[in-house]
């Protein structure tokens, strides 16, 4: 028997366009021979639809999307993710449909609650195994969570299963994918079956799904590998219940796999937002330059606007290296200079300030003239403001509200400072867009002569080893300095981490590559005297 798996790049909410993705790989499917098509979780409405599933006419409309697919796929056995309602319950559900008929409905078992999943506030549970026969085969089903922990797959066993079918909506982040083999060859070591397992792909939101949909025999084999970060139609030949060895795809390096994560996210949410293109600053650092090779790679330099605002404090060659990495890209390049602007603020403020120093007041002024403009250009065009600031900087806040920080969508917000270096290394590697001495000089937000940013911060690796340490590994400060930190520098890191959570809740939505990033898995309360 043959089956196909439907690694598809659905949106939450376009049951018609999801519904159509789905038919189209059935034909597709069924043309190469495969009796039966899996699709991943949810897939019909897309994941995760959030609050969407609080609404009954939501309910209501997947419920005509259902009807429309189990009216017009025929000639194979489709197993649909779909949320489900029935006696005043909702459920995140897989039915198998085949000529018309719904075969069997199995009611997902592992409501996850934790980082970015809040299922138990919108599902029930369910608590029965779904075990159907095809050409000969008994085949289970788990959705996602279930595999992860134990009693779904052994039910499944137990009433009989031969084969595991597993949909998935199961978000990107760094190694995640050794950790679902991990998770897999757990399951498959206690029940012997062998595991055929769909992961959705595309972006929503601050997510990122890579699909890298597989599959595993009964003896923990790797037998497929599908591609990561792109739509697949994967197909999978299966003899007495076990898969056959078939396509394994090139594994990438973290460095390939988070790059093509943040194309992927910005192109999504971009495209199913509706976003005619994007502007950013690029001021000849290195966080903007990133930011706009990811931009033009994943929309075209025709719908990026890459815009210089230059001050009395910018240097020559930052003016110099942002206008070539522009020109090399081909997007479209600007320059506003923002001295005169500056001036007529200070000249505003010159009573107000009467007496004063000038302090950091004087350097978010500059930010914020900045993110106006940038603003103004947005509102003017259409297109989005793509912020460029990185997890490093949002993390101590090192960043200004309403000027670096103004924007739609922010790229790097789940990227740290020493991983930006590595992805603009590379990108080069791709083609050499990024100019060598923006990744060699010191970095430097260039608002007052002579600045650099290790000034006020400890060197980056320092810092970033202890943010990693603090906000993805949830070590306490005496843990991080028993690794070898030096007291100082964790208190500091720390206490900048504490105090700048109001900066946070202010940011624009970002992409998440870490398990653990500033978004809707971070929920730390912005009063807060707890000390540690």
């Amino acid at each position: 028997m043959k089956i196909a798996i439907a690694q598809l790049n659905v949106t939450v909410g376009d049951l018609d366009g999801n519904v159509g993705k789905i038919i189209d790989a059935a034909a597709r499917a069924r043309a190469a021979g495969a009796g039966l098509l899996l699709t991943t979780e949810l897939a019909l409405s897309g994941y995760p639809p959030e609050d969407l599933l609080l609404r009954d006419d939501f309910f209501r409309a997947c419920d005509a999307a259902f009807r429309r697919l189990l009216d017009e796929v025929k000639g194979i056995t489709l197993v649909l993710g779909h949320p489900h309602q029935t006696g005043g319950r909702r459920y995140n559900a897989a039915s198998v449909l085949r000529d018309g008929k719904v075969l069997a409905t199995y009611l997902k078992r592992t409501l996850p609650n934790y980082t970015v999943f809040d299922e138990e506030r919108y599902f029930d549970s369910g608590n029965a195994p779904c075990v159907f026969e095809h050409e000969g085969l008994r085949v289970g089903i788990n959705i996602c969570a279930d595999v992860w922990e134990e009693p779904a797959a052994k039910a499944a066993r137990e009433a009989g299963a031969q084969l595991l079918l597993v949909l998935n909506a199961s978000p990107y982040h760094v190694n995640k994918q050794l950790t679902r083999y991990e998770v897999v060859r757990e399951r498959i070591g206690k029940t012997g079956m062998a595991v055929v397992y769909a992961n959705q792909v595309g972006g929503q939101d601050e997510l990122v799904f890579d699909g890298a949909s597989f599959a595993v025999d009964g003896n923990g084999d790797l037998t497929h590998q599908f591609p990561a970060f792109e739509e697949v139609l994967g197909l999978i030949e299966v003899s007495g219940g076990s898969p056959l060895k078939g396509e394994i795809a090139k594994p990438e390096s973290i460095e390939q796999e988070v790059y093509r994560a943040l194309v992927l996210g910005v192109r999504d949410y971009l495209g199913k937002n509706g976003f005619p293109g994007a502007l950013l600053g690029l001021s000849g650092g290195i966080d903007s330059a990133l930011t706009l090779a990811v931009a033009v790679d994943a929309l075209g330099p025709d719908k990026v606007h890459a815009v210089m605002m230059p001050s009395q404090y910018t240097a020559g060659m930052s003016s110099e290296d942002a206008r070539k990495q522009a020109e090399v890209m081909g997007a479209r390049y600007s320059e506003i200079a923002i001295k005169p602007v500056f001036d007529a603020f200070g000249a505003a403020l010159a009573d107000q300030f009467r007496g004063l120093k000038e302090d950091v007041t004087e350097e978010n002024l500059q930010a914020r003239i900045r993110g106006t403009l940038l603003m103004a250009m947005s509102n003017k065009t259409g297109a989005i403001v793509l912020t460029t600031g990185n997890k490093s900087e949002m993390g101590t806040g090192y960043a200004t509200l309403y000027g670096d920080m103004a924007g739609g969508f922010a790229v790097l917000k789940d990227i740290k400072k020493t991983l930006v270096y590595r992805l603009c290394e590379y990108r080069n590697t791709l083609s050499p867009v990024i100019p060598r001495r923006v990744i060699e000089r010191p970095p430097s937000a260039e608002l007052r002569p002579d600045q650099k940013d290790q000034d006020s911060l400890p060197p980056y690796d320092v810092l970033d080893g202890i943010m990693e340490a603090y906000v993805e590994r949830y070590l306490s400060p005496r843990e991080i300095v028993a690794m070898g930190y030096a007291q100082a520098d964790v208190d500091r890191v720390v206490r900048l981490l504490r105090i700048s959570e109001y900066k946070r809740r202010q940011a624009p939505v970002g992409i998440r590559i870490t398990n653990r990033g500033f978004g809707k898995d971070w929920r730390y309360p912005i009063t807060n005297r707890f000390r540690q």
